[in-house]
């Protein structure tokens, strides 16, 4: 109830964010990313086995025939997971009224996979839209694929079994062909997303 009621609280404060989104939209903004910092090449994702949010195995082919946003969070992240979770969904429901064509498919990889059941990814992406991914699995795995991403991850305040996970805040955007294409560093605005994603997927 706690993370549904922080979940609502967030999306009543995108919601003036992503009409200034379409107002910027609408007044013909340069065709200049605001915020994305995009890889020209794109890079390779590596070999990694995980499990989808119905435990079904997947590996690096999962990411190849759509744009995928991608956060690496957890489920049981107070503040920064919810809040980019949200603000990704907020601005996907954002391109899909601008006819945005493709749509990019909002992605969790966990980096908590001690807690992170395929079952729990279900229910926590299911809070942010529909056609989510949720990935957890073995620890070794997830750590193949933020190596090389460069996503940092590490556990921390361990007392009484109680603990966060401290983890990098970037958004990272992959093409097509699942190749690292783009990212997105924090701070996460609505506006921004559906600014520069657009331009992320036509320069494909």
């Amino acid at each position: 109830m706690q993370t549904r009621n922080l979940i609502a609280a967030l999306v009543l404060g995108t919601a003036i964010a992503a009409g200034l989104a379409l107002a910027l939209r609408n007044a013909g903004e340069t065709a200049a990313p605001l915020t994305a910092t995009i890889l020209p090449a794109g890079n390779e994702l590596p070999d990694f086995a995980l499990l989808d949010q119905d435990g079904a195995p997947v590996d690096r082919s999962v990411f190849v025939g759509q744009w995928d946003v991608v956060f690496f969070g957890f489920t049981n992240c107070p503040d920064v997971c919810p809040a980019t979770m949200t603000v990704l969904g907020q601005a996907k429901r954002e391109l899909e009224a601008l006819g945005q064509d493709p749509l990019p498919r909002v992605v969790l990889v966990s980096v908590d996979p001690e807690r992170d059941t395929p079952e729990a990814m279900a229910r926590y992406i299911g809070y942010f839209g529909n056609g989510n991914l949720g990935l957890t699995g073995e620890l070794e795995e997830i750590s193949k694929l933020t190596d090389a991403l460069g996503i940092f991850f590490q556990k921390a305040g361990t007392e009484d079994g109680i603990y966060g996970v401290d983890h990098s805040t970037v958004v990272l955007v992959i093409d097509l062909q699942g190749r690292f294409k783009a990212l997105f560093s924090a701070p996460h605005r609505v506006e921004n997303l559906v600014h520069d994603l657009p331009l992320i997927m036509a320069g494909e």
